[in-house]
Formats: C-alpha cells, structure tokens, sequence
C-alpha cells in the first residue's frame, strides 16, 4: 500500500502537469490568435488605405491624362480651323482674281467695241467728206466753166490744183487725228505688254572684255609664275593657250586673250597653282587639264541652271552645253546666256498675252542664240549655225523658223518669230543692255539725219537722244503746218525702210515763221 501510494502520487502530479499544461497552451493560443487577428486586423486597414491612395492617385492621372487628351484635341481641331480658314481665304483669293479677270475681259470688250464704233463713225465721216468733196469739184467745174476764155483742160488743171491743195490739208487732218488716236491706244496697250515683260527679268550686264586680274597673295610669287629663265609662263600659255601679263600691278597678273572660255580655264588653273605652291611645267600641265574638266562641269551646270530658271526640262544634254558655253560669250557688252533668259521669259508673257503657246515661245526664245556657242572658227551667221544645231538635236520647226528669222534673216512663218523678233529687240534695246563703238553710234546718227534731210523743205536735221529722235527744221515757206504732219508720217516710213535700229525713233517736225527789220 505504501509501496503504490507515491506512484498514484506521481500519477495523479503528472495529470495535474498536464492539466495545467493543457490550460496554459490553451491561454498562450488564444493570445497568439488574438495576436494574429489584430495584425490581420492592421494589415487589412493598411491594405485598404494604401487601396484608397492608389485609388485616387488612378483618378487623378486619368483626370491629367483626359485633360491632356482634351487640350491636344482643342489644339488639333484649331490647327484644322486654322487650315480650313486659309483655304477659305484661297478660295476667297482666287475667286476675286476670277472677277478681276472677267471684269479686264470685259473692259477690254467694251474697248473693242467702242473701237469698232469709233471707227464706223470715221468711215461715215470720211465717206461724207468724200461726198462734200465732190460736190466741191462739180461746182467749181461749173463755175470755171462759165469763165470767159477758159478751155475745160485749162479749167480742170486749175481745179486740180487747189483741190489738190485742199485736199492734202483735209488729209492731215484726217492723218493727223487718226494717228493721234491710234498711237493713244497703241501706245497704251504696248506699253503695258513692255511693262510687264520687262519687269519679270531685270538682269544685270557685263562690260565686254578680253582680260582677267588674277589676285597674288604676294609679289614674290610673281618670280615663281614666271619661273627660271620664264619656263613657267611659258609653259602656261601653251597649255592653256592666253597670255599672262605680269607688269607693275601690286598683288596681281593679267591674264589676256580673245577666248573667254580658255581664258576662264587659265583662270581657275592658275588660282589652284597659287594654291598649291607647286609651279613648274609638269605640274602646270596637269593642273590645266584638270582645270579644263572643272570647266566642263562647270558650263553643264550653266546649261543646266538656265533651263532650270525658265522651266524648260526636255532639252539635249549637248544644247544644254552649248547653252553653258554662252555664259562666257557676250554681245555689244551683253552676257548672251543672260539675253537668252531674259528672251525666253519676254517671249513667254508675250506670247501667253496673246493666246497663244507660252512653252513654246520660251523654248524658242532660250535656243535663239544659240549659234553664238560655235560661230568663233566657224563660217556662216548665228542664225544659220543655230538652225543647224537645232536641226540635228530635232526640234521643230516652229523653233527652227524662230532661230533662223529671228534677224528678219527668212520669212516669219509662225507668230512665235515675230515674238521672238520682238523679245531680242526688247532685250537688246533697254537702257544698259549694250553698248556700242563711238564710230558705230555716229555713223548710225549721221544716217539718219541724212535721212531726213533728203526730204524737198527740210532746211537741217538733228538726231538727238542717242538716235532715239530726230528733229527736222524746215523751211516755213515751203511747208505749211498742216504739210508737217504729212512730212512727219513719210519721214518715219523712209527711217523704218531704211535703217535697221532697237526700239522706235521718234520724228519731230519744227516750223517757225520769223519777220525781221530793222530801224534806221
């Protein structure tokens, strides 16, 4: 009994420990789980707050990005406004140009009209006169015929006479008025035809020459130019042909010859020897021939440059370089390539003012001159060798006609001659364009002032204003002022059959009646 006593003891402390064990694992879970609900608790309040800020930082990026959005459109839809409106205006633009264009249509039909109206009436007038003046005759017949002694011939010479007389001043009123009016419109109109042309291709000119001034850094390169007992210059100037002058000029040589495209070329060479420092002939010789390809390149671009600025694009690559080559040709002082230009735009307008083609004109007048490429060495004018040139390149014939008459050389047998007859004489006449030899420009003056002074009642002519007008002083008891009108119209016809000339000449007649005395 005492032996079982400590093991029930034992057994009953064991129950106990587990007991007490069982409640304190209990209490210590029920801690640790309201532990771990709080936690839960707190991360899911966190959770949720965090949730809530995303939320709103979502919101308030659609918000940004929606407000973008919107201003991005608004920008879209005034830059489309903005577009609109231009075309607006465009449309508004070309319209008002189409009204302009009926209203000058319009004008110019009722010009015609009245015209043709004015001109019905000078008919009437002049018929009437005609009817007046026969009249005239039937009455001064019958009165010559009752004069006593009188034969009908005698009587119908004297009648013929003063007719005659009277009808030469009704004429130079009639001339004079209808010239009046026809030189108002005329001028009017060709006037503004000129305007207009001229306006679209103002060019500057170049003074004819047959030198060039090459620039020295330094005199002492002089000595090197020409070399040991002048093998260098030498050797430059059979290479490329000009002669060098180097003279007393600080800082600079002359290079001389007739050629303007070799003289160029010895240009360009030379620049490029000064350049490189290495002068002797070996390297001469090679710097010239490259020089001669550069100057290849650069007449082809010439060419090209040209057509390119009077929009013509279809043309031969050999017309273009021969179009090229007349950058460095020059007539009376004129650059021959700029003159083309300037003719192939004048032709244009004037031919587009006219109805017809403007391509064409401007393809003739570019080609015009384009003899002048090859007429040094060569027989024949520029005319005859531009019409060959053309010919083998195949272009047509109203360009061929154009190049062959543009100098009234052959019969014009299209409009586009006389435009292009028209376009050179334009071209050629404005002020600065040419230049002309002293002897040139007197004997021309002197020719018309012979001219006018073999008219019967001419006392002396002057030719003044550069031979653009030339003022007759006649003897006043032999012209009357009503002849002067009539001595003025066949003046100016015998000039124009006569003379060859740019422009007009204008033909002044001047009668003055003096009495003199004297008082003793």
């Amino acid at each position: 009994m005492q032996t079982l006593l400590p093991i029930i003891v034992a057994v009953i402390g064991l129950i106990a420990g587990a007991l007490v064990g069982w409640i304190v694992a209990s209490r210590a879970g029920k801690n640790r789980l309201r532990d771990a609900e709080a936690k839960s608790n707190q991360i899911i309040d966190e959770a949720n707050h965090q949730s809530d800020i995303i939320l709103k930082e979502a919101e308030l990026a659609a918000k940004d990005e929606l407000i973008k959005m919107k201003q991005e459109f608004e920008k879209e839809t005034q830059a489309r406004r903005n577009e609109i409106q231009r075309d607006i205006r465009k449309l508004n633009d070309k319209d008002s140009s189409v009204e302009r264009k009926m209203d000058l249509l319009a004008k110019k039909d009722r010009d015609i009209r009245t015209r043709e109206r004015l001109l019905a009436q000078k008919e009437k007038q002049i018929k009437q006169r005609d009817n007046e003046l026969q009249d005239l005759i039937d009455r001064q017949n019958r009165q010559l015929e009752r004069i006593a002694g009188m034969s009908a011939e005698e009587a119908k010479t004297l009648l013929m006479e003063n007719l005659e007389h009277e009808a030469r001043a009704e004429a130079a009123k009639i001339v004079k008025s209808i010239k009046e009016k026809a030189e108002t419109d005329a001028q009017r109109e060709a006037r503004q035809i000129i305007i207009d042309s001229i306006q679209r291709c103002a060019a500057e000119t170049t003074a004819d020459s047959t030198v060039s001034v090459v620039s020295l850094p330094t005199d002492e390169l002089k000595g090197r130019i020409i070399g040991r007992e002048g093998r260098n210059i030498r050797a430059f100037e059979i290479a490329t042909g000009v002669d060098v002058i180097v003279d007393d000029t600080p800082e600079a040589v002359i290079l001389s010859g007739f050629d303007p495209i070799r003289r160029e070329t010895a240009r360009i060479a030379l620049e490029k020897l000064i350049l490189d420092g290495r002068i002797h002939p070996a390297r001469i010789e090679e710097t010239v021939k490259k020089s001669e390809k550069e100057m290849e390149v650069i007449i082809r671009e010439a060419g090209e440059q040209a057509c390119f600025e009077v929009g013509i694009h279809d043309l031969d690559t050999e017309l273009i370089k021969l179009l090229g080559r007349l950058k460095y040709r020059t007539s009376y002082g004129q650059n021959v390539l700029q003159h083309s230009i300037e003719v192939s735009n004048l032709s244009a307008h004037i031919a587009s003012m006219l109805e017809l083609d403007p391509e064409t004109a401007r393809r003739a007048g570019l080609l015009h001159d384009i003899g002048k490429a090859v007429d040094r060495g060569q027989e024949g004018t520029h005319t005859e060798l531009g019409y060959d040139i053309a010919r083998r390149h195949n272009e047509n014939p109203i360009i061929l006609n154009a190049i062959l008459g543009h100098h009234e050389d052959v019969e014009a047998e299209t409009p586009y001659t006389i435009i292009i007859q028209a376009a050179d004489a334009i071209s050629g006449a404005r002020p600065g364009a040419r230049r002309e030899s002293l002897e040139n420009y007197i004997k021309r003056l002197e020719r018309l002032e012979k001219v006018a002074d073999g008219f019967t009642g001419v006392d002396k002519a002057y030719a003044i204003q550069a031979g653009r007008e030339v003022r007759v002083i006649v003897e006043p008891m032999e012209v009357d002022d009503k002849e002067t009108v009539i001595l003025a119209s066949e003046i100016a016809q015998k000039v124009q059959d006569e003379l060859e000339y740019p422009g007009h000449i204008k033909v002044t007649i001047i009668r003055e009646t003096r009495a003199v005395d004297y008082a003793k």
